[in-house]
């Protein structure tokens, strides 16, 4: 008898246990996550801007926008490896595309997470999918002229992995989807870069992914755990088509011009690049590249072009954000918008991304704090890396001890910036270095000059490279830059 009255407290103390437990997890901030491809930090809210995003400029002032947001790495692929685990590049297959379609699905799941979204999962969050989030256009493995395969690229990360390819038929098709139902794929690449498309915000796949985004939330709005829902856009990625009437929310003539659309001084050219991603839409009127610049007239029409998609990527992200309100989920749901690199608008010579320079690194990101009373323009350093650790620390969920970024949660519950911050990227043989003041890189290579210094605060557009003539700032700067060597390069 004795035994049985001691198991009776200790089962009313375990079902109190469990229900604390219950209790806690359902109040747990929900995450509503939105990766938006290409997305450079150019957004309505900031200085001197002429494009339209409301949507944003609202989260914006109600959270906080980072003007000096920096990917590890200037492709959509390896930039989100970096993002989603947290990790800097350490071998030259992490700064490809691939990566995580050729290795990430053949790792067994082991102790370390494959990503902080598979963390989440493994504490207590309902993961979905919906749209890009890792490299993958509708997250599963297979090549753009590929049937759909079953095989997820992140295997262990999601409960729900979502997509509506439309009348396209796959993914890749979608991702570069006309309005036809045709994409570049089907057409040999005997398509134009842009399209001003005579349909309404469903007649693109990412009218789709937002009507699918829209549905899940109403789901998840009665469900006992808390969420983690990624939603991947695609525009303003090649090829920059959206709805007309984005385009028209434009004056063609008034897009003003890059302020530095020469190659900049002192530097190889291997620091650049041919603008090949956007030369292969075979019907563009002109072609870019190092020998040559666009007319201005025709570079107004691109830049009005990614303007009209970006804009239209803007106005889904305000039909979801507005639903989230509808349903009351925005009371307990932290909401992060991110661009997975920055994007060359003709500075420097280059239309695309793949450089060290700051067009290609530097890109959106907001963060909306359900209940905070901090809104503000943050000029803080912060790098993608970060993300992870934030998040985590935001949710109050323990960090795997391997991660390379550090948390700037801080920031987000405060009206000041924060200064000393350093940002790592990697590409073309190089790791490239920001700071407060500073851009240096250093190349691997033959070419000369193979070290670049750009000051920021008398030349924010990065046209003279200065680290001839400044030794001094270089060896100051050296020994930060090589602690960002994570195992790229030989560092004698």
């Amino acid at each position: 008898m004795e035994h049985k009255f001691l198991r009776q407290p200790l089962l009313i103390t375990l079902l109190g246990l469990l229900f604390l437990q219950s209790f806690a997890q359902s109040n747990r901030p929900n995450v509503l996550f939105i990766a938006v491809d290409d997305l450079r930090s150019e957004l309505g809210h900031f200085e001197n801007s002429t494009i339209i995003t409301p949507n944003l400029d609202k989260l914006a002032a109600e959270g906080v926008s980072f003007t000096n947001h920096f990917v590890q790495v200037p492709t959509c692929g390896a930039s989100r490896a970096a993002f989603l685990t947290g990790k800097r590049p350490s071998r030259q297959a992490e700064l490809g595309n691939n990566i995580m379609q050729d290795e990430f699905h053949k790792k067994p799941e082991s102790e370390t997470p494959e990503t902080f979204i598979h963390h989440l999962r493994r504490n207590g969050y309902h993961t979905v999918g919906i749209g890009k989030i890792s490299h993958s256009a509708d997250g599963y493995v297979y090549g753009y002229e590929e049937k759909v395969s079953e095989q997820k690229e992140l295997p262990y990360s999601w409960d729900e992995l979502l997509f509506n390819h439309g009348k396209w038929g796959t993914g890749w098709n979608a991702f570069f989807a006309y309005a036809d139902g045709e994409n570049r794929q089907s057409m040999n690449k005997q398509v134009k870069p842009y399209e001003a498309g005579d349909v309404d915000d469903l007649g693109y796949p990412d009218g789709l992914t937002t009507q699918l985004a829209i549905k899940k939330l109403r789901e998840l709005k009665n469900s006992s755990q808390p969420f983690f829902l990624g939603v991947g856009l695609f525009k303003p990625h090649l090829p920059f088509t959206a709805p007309k009437k984005y385009w028209d929310l434009y004056n063609e003539d008034q897009i003003p011009l890059p302020k530095n659309p020469g190659k900049p001084l002192n530097v190889s050219d291997k620091s650049l690049q041919e603008s090949g991603e956007f030369n292969g839409y075979l019907l563009g009127e002109e072609k870019a590249g190092l020998d040559t610049q666009l007319s201005e007239a025709y570079a107004k029409k691109i830049k009005h072009a990614y303007y009209a998609a970006a804009s239209y990527s803007d106005a889904l992200i305000g039909l979801i954000l507005d639903e989230l309100k509808a349903l009351e989920l925005d009371q307990n749901t932290i909401v992060i918008v991110w661009g997975d690199h920055g994007w060359h608008l003709g500075e420097q010579q280059v239309w695309g991304k793949h450089t060290l320079f700051e067009n290609a690194l530097n890109s959106a990101l907001i963060f909306k704090i359900p209940g905070s009373k901090v809104s503000k323009i943050d000029d803080s350093i912060v790098e993608s890396v970060d993300i992870y650790p934030t998040i985590m620390e935001l949710l109050g969920v323990k960090n795997p001890t391997n991660l390379d970024g550090e948390s700037f949660a801080s920031l987000l519950n405060s009206k000041e910036s924060q200064v000393g911050n350093i940002a790592y990227s990697y590409f073309h043989n190089g790791i490239s270095m920001r700071t407060d003041r500073y851009r240096l890189t250093k190349y691997f290579r033959a070419a000369e000059p193979t070290i670049e210094l750009y000051d920021h605060h008398t030349d924010p557009l990065e046209t003279v490279n200065i680290a001839a003539e400044n030794p001094k700032i270089v060896a100051e700067l050296m020994p930060m830059l090589e602690k960002g060597n994570t195992g790229l390069y030989d560092k004698k």
